[in-house]
């Protein structure tokens, strides 16, 4: 259970939290306690009229008398039905505009987030964080704090009128009420419970979905389908269990509930009754306008425990929001150079880098990159080719050392500014879902077709485009399912391209694309990157035979740096990567 599940209910720094959401409608949210207060007063006065109609009116056959009544009855019905409809409309308008604005700070909270946050946080997660817990804040102003706010104004009304009318009625009125105040603290407590564990299993089953729906492929190929479902069925029917246990004591409350109102109704006609016959309440009118007033006072009774619980929910969602909104995962953004242009050269000094903050995994990494060369990365998995570029762009933060961008350090520019000149090619495509023109251009206002279409032709993907139904309106479903590994690739390298970055940089880009399309690449690539400062990493050492300079990483610490021509003399790594991999690629397809 979470810590916010062992707090009181009333954590008023979560509470002047949820209210201060409302700041940007103080209008309507004053608007809104007023019509509570209006409603609350209005509420009791129907009882006192139908009391005043049977004792003034209907016993004196007084039929001018109880038409006036009734046309005053309806009068005050309708108006109360007005103002009841624009509360209910004003407090849920209030809670969608609150979570609409909510929404928008946690998605951009969560995109401007290090990809650390990304790297610990399951997807499912976030979804929750997004989408469920939101709309429990939701509930908290259009179903909690407001309408309960009016349940008890309501209350609080009806018991000055019924006192005001008979103290010795209204006590024996309220004689279940301990009993119900029982049922409602022990309902509040186990529903409390319930949904607390509803909210974890809701978390979980997000998490399972998104993670086993987008490795589906996986599944599938080692067939575990089988080991995968009863995984689901167990997260499922734990689901459920939480579910039922809030049901159950729903089921419990408000029978008891009824009975409350009916023991206060009978009691207080049995001894209303006795008053009458014994002469000590003058009319019978007052026993039909206390049972209007016990059902007045139940009526809020009934759903106050269900509405504290509203509250409650909105709470431990509301910490889970505001924990992710107080968490600093946003890429520290003070940069405020902005030159006219840059020449891209890019030196690292010293530069050392861990993603948990223990293990190293680039260690004093110094090297420089003139404008206008491209460095080709070389090294095993895991010898911190990635994490090179990474921190380039800041995507992960360096914990010592520099990086240096025309002299200037990268922080010292801003963020968007920086990632404005670089464009990223990953061996992970990810396409949206969405029109091919769409994916490239990324929706870009200043990007055209003709554009998009001139960095197709250049790279090689115009002719496979033209030949989709739509060409460049082709729709291309979740992730380019519907498109080749190859496909994705090429589409990734033109929008790279139709950037026009000044920095390029190629994280094994060519790894998934055929021989024939990485011909076409090669041609394209010679071209882009002559007299633009690019870096490529890669596994194929065909596709860097045209890098000014080679680094060789292992365990993240630069053991080789030179021309490829130099590399190769020196007969180290390089030379032994080099020749291992010409003597496979000659056995499969010779280099070139």
């Amino acid at each position: 259970m979470s810590d916010s599940g062992k707090k009181n209910f009333l954590d008023f720094n979560l509470l002047s939290r949820i209210i201060g959401l409302a700041k940007p409608y103080k209008a309507a949210f004053r608007f809104s306690i007023g019509l509570s207060l209006l409603l609350a007063l209005l509420g009791p006065i129907r009882p006192w009229l139908v009391q005043r109609t049977i004792d003034r009116h209907i016993v004196q056959f007084d039929a001018e008398g109880i038409r006036y009544m009734c046309m005053l009855l309806l009068t005050l019905l309708i108006t109360e039905s007005v103002f009841r409809y624009i509360f209910n409309y004003l407090t849920a308008w209030l809670g969608q505009s609150i979570i609409r604005d909510l929404r928008v700070r946690v998605f951009s909270h969560i995109v401007g987030s290090r990809l650390r946050y990304f790297d610990q946080t399951p997807i499912g997660t976030s979804t929750t964080r997004t989408i469920n817990d939101i709309e429990a804040v939701n509930d908290t102003f259009s179903e909690g704090l407001i309408t309960i706010l009016a349940d008890f104004l309501t209350i609080t009304m009806v018991l000055s009128f019924m006192f005001y009318t008979s103290w010795e009625l209204t006590l024996v009125s309220l004689c279940t009420l301990p009993l119900l105040l029982a049922v409602t603290r022990w309902f509040q407590e186990g529903v409390k419970k319930s949904f607390q564990e509803e909210r974890s299993r809701i978390g979980q089953l997000n998490a399972f979905l998104q993670e086993h729906l987008s490795g589906m492929r996986i599944i599938q190929i080692f067939n575990v389908e089988e080991q995968e479902q009863r995984k689901f069925e167990e997260i499922n029917k734990n689901l459920r269990d939480a579910n039922v246990s809030g049901i159950w004591y729903y089921s419990l409350f408000f029978p008891a509930v009824e009975i409350c109102l009916a023991g206060a109704v009978g009691a207080m006609v049995w001894f209303g009754s006795r008053q009458i016959i014994s002469g000590d309440i003058p009319g019978v009118g007052i026993i039909s306008g206390f049972i209007l007033y016990i059902n007045m006072m139940f009526r809020p009774l009934r759903f106050i425990a269900d509405k504290v619980n509203t509250i409650q929910r909105g709470l431990v969602a509301s910490e889970r929001v505001f924990r992710l909104l107080d968490e600093n995962e946003a890429v520290e953004d003070n940069g405020s150079f902005v030159p006219e242009r840059i020449r891209a050269e890019i030196s690292f000094e010293h530069v050392n880098f861990s993603y948990d903050g223990k293990t190293s995994v680039l260690h004093d990494l110094s090297f420089q990159l003139n404008a206008g060369e491209t460095l080709a990365i070389v090294g095993a998995t895991g010898s911190g080719k990635t994490s090179t570029i990474a921190v380039l762009g800041r995507f992960y933060d360096i914990q010592q050392g520099r990086i240096l961008l025309d002299g200037r350090d990268i922080r010292d520019y801003p963020l968007a500014y920086l990632r404005s000149r670089m464009s990223v090619v990953l061996q992970d495509v990810f396409l949206f879902a969405g029109t091919i023109f769409e994916n490239i251009s990324l929706r870009h206002p200043g990007i055209s077709k003709e554009e998009v279409r001139a960095a197709a032709i250049l790279v090689g993907a115009d002719d496979f485009i033209q030949k989709l139904p739509g060409g460049y309106d082709y729709r291309v479903m979740e992730r380019g399912a519907t498109l080749s590994m190859g496909q994705r690739q090429l589409i990734s390298f033109v929008r790279a391209l139709v950037f026009k970055p000044d920095i390029l940089i190629l994280d094994e880009a060519t790894s998934s694309i055929d021989s024939e399309s990485e011909a076409l690449i090669q041609q394209a690539i010679e071209k882009l990157v002559k007299g633009q400062t690019s870096i490529v990493i890669a596994h194929r050492l065909s596709t860097i035979r045209h890098a000014h300079k080679v680094m060789v990483l292992h365990q993240g610490k630069m053991i080789e740096f030179g021309s490829q021509e130099e590399l190769l003399k020196q007969k180290g790594a390089y030379r032994r990567l080099y020749d291992m991999q010409f003597r496979t690629q000659q056995t499969s397809h010779p280099v070139g």
